[in-house]
């Protein structure tokens, strides 16, 4: 994900050069080449290099329930809830994921006095977001039951400046995307998510399809409302949601899915999973080209020879090491094998699957499926350092001990 963080530093720092992006890292896993590509990027775009601990959760023999095998990292995102002991001091900050970019300036619909009303209402145990899409319109066969456009909050929106309303019925009006998601940094706040990640347990956390976005639904339940979905603009929503898409009020959009650096845009235009991403895609190389000809024009050689090394080629070949990010993410996002007792093949494991296993590697959460990156130290730890909350607790947070 480093082309796709840098350039979601560069284009934010076009479109709000006031707002820095905290980019926080893991040391014990992040390659040290990309370490230094950020360093190389924070000379030009407002980025604040934040170092955090790996946070994985540890094979207790339940199963996992995840959708994604590469969704085994994202409980790291919860660290975040710790940045109030940052020197800065920050009063509010909203998480972005990696995998996005920014077209107009985000800001304004972020950091105003009626969304800091509202995380400042009740007891401060609260957060913004954008709804879940959940149309299915792809009808992916992991997607729940009720997951259609009629139980969809965004199918209701008729124009691109209106708000998605949050309702208890259908369940799924009270279900957010944690791909961009507003909060104000607290100690109550950080041990408030610290303690209901230790009360829902392991087993339950290993079985959701989304972490950490169902835990974080969860744990907030009730108390989240609305941010614009411009904030967090899915690229399948330009097909989907054409009842308030319109390409030229995009402030952040959400590259999910297949990632757009790990594969050019076709000579017929197409790109992304169902060949229908061709447009957002391109948007993304536009950037990039700019992106590239400004750090030319600097004479950034070294951090240029970095991030080349994990964007696609002009030839348009796909990498190897980037297919679990591109052309089969979706391939690669089957759930792996059931767990079985039996010796031999796992059950339902068939021999595709096998050689990939013995491609990739194994790990505790099942087949790593994908190769180490340039650098790359590992996985780290399953726990370790500080938790949630800013309390050190042995080797991490209790339940992961």
């Amino acid at each position: 994900y480093l082309a796709g963080a840098i350039l979601l530093a560069y284009t934010l720092n076009k479109h709000s050069p006031e707002t820095p992006l905290i980019i926080t890292y893991t040391p014990e896993t992040l390659p040290e080449p990309s370490i230094d590509a950020f360093k190389a990027e924070a000379k030009h775009s407002n980025i604040i290099l934040h170092p955090i601990s790996h946070l994985r959760l540890p094979d207790d023999g339940t199963e996992h329930g995840m959708v994604a095998e590469r969704f085994v990292d994202t409980w790291t995102k919860l660290r975040i809830f710790d940045l109030y002991d940052m020197e800065q001091k920050f009063e509010r900050i909203c998480w972005l994921d990696a995998d996005m970019t920014v077209f107009s300036n985000p800001s304004p619909l972020i950091f105003n006095e009626e969304n800091d009303d509202y995380l400042k209402g009740g007891d401060g145990m609260r957060t913004m977001a954008v709804h879940t899409c959940v149309c299915n319109l792809d009808h992916d066969s992991w997607a729940p039951s009720d997951w259609n456009p009629s139980n969809c909050a965004l199918s209701a929106l008729t124009s691109p400046d209106q708000l998605a309303q949050v309702k208890d019925t259908p369940e799924t009006f009270s279900n957010f995307n944690s791909g961009t998601f507003l909060y104000r940094p607290s100690p109550q706040l950080a041990q408030f998510v610290h303690d209901k990640f230790e009360e829902v347990g392991n087993a339950r956390l290993r079985a959701m399809k989304f972490p950490d976005q169902d835990f974080l639904n969860e744990a907030f339940g009730a108390r989240w409302s609305a941010l614009s979905w411009k904030t967090n603009a899915l690229k399948t929503w330009r097909y989907w949601h054409t009842n308030f898409w319109r390409d030229g009020h995009i402030a952040v959009l959400h590259y999910i899915v297949d990632k757009p650096w790990a594969a050019r845009v076709k000579p017929n235009g197409t790109a992304g999973y169902l060949a229908k991403d061709g447009t957002t895609h391109q948007w993304w190389w536009d950037e990039y080209a700019k992106w590239h000809a400004e750090r030319t024009q600097q004479g950034e050689k070294e951090l240029l020879e970095i991030v080349a090394k994990y964007v696609a080629g002009w030839d348009g070949e796909v990498d190897e090491e980037m297919k679990a990010v591109g052309g089969g993410a979706q391939d690669f996002a089957r759930k792996w094998p059931a767990k079985s007792s039996e010796e031999g093949m796992q059950q339902g494991e068939n021999e595709e699957d096998k050689k990939e296993s013995e491609d990739f590697g194994q790990g505790s959460h099942g087949p790593v499926l994908r190769k180490p990156m340039l650098g790359e130290r590992g996985h780290g730890p399953v726990a370790r350092g500080r938790g949630i909350g800013g309390r050190r607790r042995g080797e991490g947070w209790s339940i992961m001990e």
